[in-house]
């Protein structure tokens, strides 16, 4: 795994200062600690920081094709380059080491800007033909490797992370409408990104930049992924275990030390059994999170998994430290972000670096198999919409009042509170809401009045890919919805970003293409018949899980964060969201922050997420300077 960055302008414009490019580098020295590249010439500059996987000893970068006219700066993983390098071979290419990131020039000079099509892995590719004077970003299929870019008249700046754009001296503004969506969402959907004058390339895209000008294109689309009628189930679930185990032994392949992240649930639980039948005597390595707080823990799951398929299994109680989160957890985004799980997530890969420099996580699996509560709930709506509207409307709301204010996991009164309010709603809106954190009108009163006059409904982030995805059934079209924003823009941003805190590479197998658009062929009533969420997924492999695996319920990798804001996170409450720092910071209304925090310390009202939510935008503005 890497960081990349990088700047190139209009031939006799500007010239490329190698001291930036290097400042650019180095700002994403944690991506990257064992190796540093650079190419430059007048008007281009590539530079990559190297976490070595594959062929530790001859794979750097940059790396180029013969005629040392094409130079490229990768990324990531390709799965299938050894099949590429064959083919590629026959056709006359000569290569000097074994990495896979040398297939890059050589499929370009092939194939032209369309080379990423060939791809299979997880990537962020920045290739520099210098006798065209073109530059060509790629992002995977899946969006699992970040790239974010700049452009301005004299020509584009790009990076794996923000902070790379940054240390261009990229001028930069806060971006209204994406502070609107991160307080709806808990993160900023792409492409935007919380400054107006930076955008993150989206999955499956190309930005092509010549002399000046450029242009994003798409490669590969999901949502033209035809649904087939012929499958039966049985059909369905010998192919999806096949599938899987193959993606599985791909993604194993490293020539450094291997682990898995094993967090009790199917997804990772599958994905660890897939390994052990790809190699039945190889050592395993599982690494698993808990809590003391009961109803979040899941380690004692996770240990019986590792028992029944015989894994080298360490676990590890969370006992967060808020100098961490304030100094290690919440400035890897370099933007704000406030998914809960990031504190967890941290943990888990700061253990699973102490042995190994690959883990594989079961990322995905809710949205490919339909995992997700809210697939229950989009079919519990359709019935409750057919009730009076005397019920829907006035007594279901009266009868929330009486229900207590409770902190633990997943609470009845929270998913009833949710419920009710959401389940009205046109099915996409529904759907969408039972994400939101701060609603529309909330965030009316949240925000100084002159901010919300220049955003919209936060829905438009996801509403085209509803509309994009009218060949699918009615569930598919959801799970497709939540797989081109909140895997892309939350889950796999949560991982790469605190995997790469620690150099430890995170790969998903269940995002493997073959695999993917199999999960997006099956008919949602073979994925979720009736209200069994992942049915699929859990019937192709019971017989490899430990006795009634396969069947206990789902619970998700969340973190104790209610008692956590009244317990070891009360300081940063006190401190970040004060009232002379919000009033400072120029966002926030104060009286309203106020509010939230009172009723949560006084439990009447469950407003976890809404004040982590502003925490981490506090601590984002503190940070960078970012006041009005």
């Amino acid at each position: 795994m890497c960081g990349i960055s990088g700047m190139i302008y209009s031939p006799d414009t500007t010239v490329v200062d190698p001291e930036r490019l290097l400042a650019m580098c180095r700002a994403l020295s944690h991506r990257g600690p064992d190796d540093e590249g650079i190419y430059v010439t007048a008007n281009a500059g590539l530079a990559i920081r190297r976490l070595s996987i594959i062929d530790v000893r001859a794979g750097r970068q940059p790396v180029r094709n013969e005629s040392k006219s094409v130079h490229v700066v990768f990324n990531g993983e390709i799965y299938n380059h050894a099949d590429l390098r064959r083919d590629l071979a026959k056709r006359g290419h000569r290569f000097e080491s074994a990495a896979d990131s040398e297939v890059i020039p050589h499929l370009y000079e092939e194939y032209g800007v369309d080379f990423p099509a060939r791809l299979e892995g997880m990537f962020a590719i920045a290739l520099w033909d210098e006798s065209e004077q073109r530059l060509l970003l790629c992002r995977d299929r899946m969006g699992i490797k970040p790239l974010y870019y700049s452009v301005s008249r004299d020509g584009i700046v790009f990076g794996s992370e923000i902070r790379a754009i940054l240390a261009a001296g990229v001028r930069t503004t806060l971006d209204p409408q994406a502070l609107s969506d991160y307080l709806s969402l808990m993160y900023i959907p792409g492409p935007r990104s919380i400054y107006r004058e930076i955008r993150k390339l989206p999955p499956a895209a190309t930005l092509v930049w010549h002399r000046g000008t450029h242009a994003v294109r798409t490669y590969w689309r999901l949502a033209d992924t035809p649904q087939r009628g012929d499958l039966t189930a049985t059909t369905a679930r010998q192919t999806l275990r096949r599938l899987l185990v193959e993606s599985v032994r791909r993604h194993l392949v490293a020539d450094v030390p291997v682990g898995f992240f094993l967090s009790g649930g199917i997804d990772s639980t599958s994905v660890v059994a897939a390994a052990r039948q790809a190699c039945p005597d190889a050592e395993l390595r599982t690494f698993t999170v808990g809590f003391t707080d009961r109803s979040y823990d899941e380690r004692q799951e996770a240990a019986r998994a590792a028992r029944h398929l015989g894994t080298v299994h360490t676990e590890l109680v969370v006992r967060p430290r808020p100098e961490d989160v304030v100094a290690r957890i919440a400035p890897a985004f370099d933007e704000p972000f406030a998914d809960p799980s990031m504190v967890p997530t941290y943990y888990l890969c700061e253990l699973a670096r102490q042995q190994v420099t690959v883990a594989l996580g079961g990322d995905g699996g809710d949205e490919l198999f339909a995992g997700y509560l809210s697939y229950q709930a989009d079919k519990l709506a359709r019935l409750y919409r057919r009730l009076p509207r005397a019920v829907t409307a006035r007594v279901a709301p009266a009868l929330l009042r009486f229900l207590p204010v409770s902190h633990a996991r997943a609470s009845v009164d929270f998913r009833l509170r949710r419920f009710v309010e959401n389940a009205l709603a046109d099915p996409a809106r529904s759907h969408f809401l039972w994400r939101v954190v701060f609603r529309e009108e909330h965030k009316a009163r949240l925000l100084h009045p002159d901010l919300v006059a220049e955003v919209v409904d936060a829905y438009a982030t996801h509403e085209p890919h509803y509309r994009a995805s009218t060949g699918f059934d009615e569930l598919t079209r959801f799970q497709y919805v939540d797989t081109a924003v909140y895997l892309v823009d939350d889950v796999l941003t949560k991982v790469d970003r605190m995997s790469m805190t620690h150099a430890l590479e995170a790969r998903v197998p269940m995002l493997s293409t073959p695999l993917v658009e199999f999960a997006f062929s099956v008919p949602g009533t073979l994925k979720m018949p009736g209200y069994r969420p992942k049915h699929l997924l859990r019937a192709a492999m019971a017989d490899a899980l430990p006795p009634g695996f396969a069947t206990s319920r789902k619970r998700g990798f969340n973190a104790p964060l209610p008692r956590w804001l009244t317990g070891v996170f009360r300081p940063l409450l006190g401190e970040y969201l004060s009232r002379d720092v919000v009033r400072r910071q120029g966002f926030l209304r104060w009286d309203e922050v106020n509010r939230l925090i009172h009723r949560h310390m006084a439990r009447q009202g469950e407003h976890s997420r809404e004040l982590w939510i502003l925490l981490m935008f506090s601590l984002w503005v503190e940070r960078n300077g970012a006041y009005r």
